[in-house]
């Protein structure tokens, strides 16, 4: 292996629900006392305001991609333009209603995502931040997908199959650099949503995970959370790139129990791993300056211009 994580309310059937979310939301407080507070770091990216205004160059807008699915969050670069294409970042949030003992906040909304700004310095890259939607697919989940008490992924990974293509069509994106990163919730779902099948699982160039993976933790309240069925989606992954980062931090989930986690899967892969080097449970990390944000560039950088592994394979038999 290469080594460059509610509707409903009967309390004894939802308590597993809300114990699991918790441990999600509150993993930072694992003592991460030798490790700096983003506050100590002054920004030096602001994410634009978000309007309803239509999209254009520089703009981060509410954009209602079909009529029954909530709006997407959408920002073109400022130096977009519909005359070539672009990569695209596809990000999904964190569980919602969260206040860790740091002050890290989690809505749980599209529009709290800021991985693929920082990632991108708001420049050469397509930024669509998409919602997990409920169980019929009409609103926001702000907790895992789907419904309590079982969270079913089948609205979400439907949506997906439809945005992803929609928006490279509409806003000049290049089909064959997209990119899925998430935080917490959203870096779980890269692997349990983003390759849930074969179908979604075509749609990622490379993937970037942010706090939790699936499959280190049995016992997430969704369906198909137990570690047969995530190495069962890992292994959709097909040598993709995943650049897999974590706060740092001690205790059972931080990144050496995702690198550990692999290493027993069998499951070879390109597999970047990453310390923030701050304690917190916040993905806005990524903008200020530090270290391990320039490497997470660099490593974007890296996968937008290399040839997929895939590519090369066809490239290869064709030519026999």
């Amino acid at each position: 292996m290469t080594h460059r994580r509610f509707p409903g309310f009967s309390l004894r059937r939802c308590l597993p629900c809300i114990l699991a979310t918790l441990a999600i939301c509150a993993s930072p407080a694992l003592r991460a006392d030798s490790a700096p507070d983003i506050a100590t770091v002054p920004a030096d990216l602001r994410i634009p305001d978000l309007t309803n205004d239509p999209p254009a160059a520089g703009k981060r807008v509410n954009l209602k991609l079909f009529a029954n699915t909530p709006p997407v969050v959408l920002y073109l670069p400022t130096d977009w333009t519909p005359e070539k294409k672009f990569p695209v970042i596809v990000e999904l949030a964190g569980n919602g209603n969260s206040k860790n003992a740091f002050g890290d906040i989690s809505t749980g909304l599209p529009e709290g995502s800021s991985l693929g700004y920082g990632l991108s310095e708001g420049r050469g890259c397509v930024w669509a931040c998409l919602p997990f939607l409920n169980r019929s697919g009409d609103a926001v989940a702000t907790t895992w997908w789907g419904d309590a008490p079982d969270y079913q992924p089948d609205s979400t990974v439907a949506f997906l199959k439809r945005a992803v293509p929609a928006l490279c069509e509409r806003f000049s994106g290049d089909p064959g650099r997209v990119i899925l990163c998430g935080f917490s919730r959203g870096s779980i779902a890269a692997n349990a949503i983003g390759l849930h099948d074969d179908e979604i699982s075509g749609l990622w160039r490379g993937f970037v995970c942010y706090s939790h993976y699936d499959g280190v933790r049995d016992g997430w309240p969704f369906a198909g959370s137990d570690r047969l069925a995530a190495r069962k989606r890992l292994a959709r992954l097909a040598g993709r790139p995943q650049l897999i980062c974590h706060e740092t931090v001690t205790g059972v989930l931080n990144l050496e129990a995702t690198r550990r986690y692999l290493d027993q899967s069998g499951i070879t892969g390109a597999f970047t791993f990453l310390e923030t080097g701050f304690r917190n449970h916040n993905a806005a990390w990524v903008l200020r300056p530090s270290g391990a944000r320039s490497a997470a560039r660099e490593w974007l950088s890296r996968v937008l211009l290399e040839t997929p592994k895939s590519e090369s394979l066809k490239s290869e038999s064709g030519s026999k």
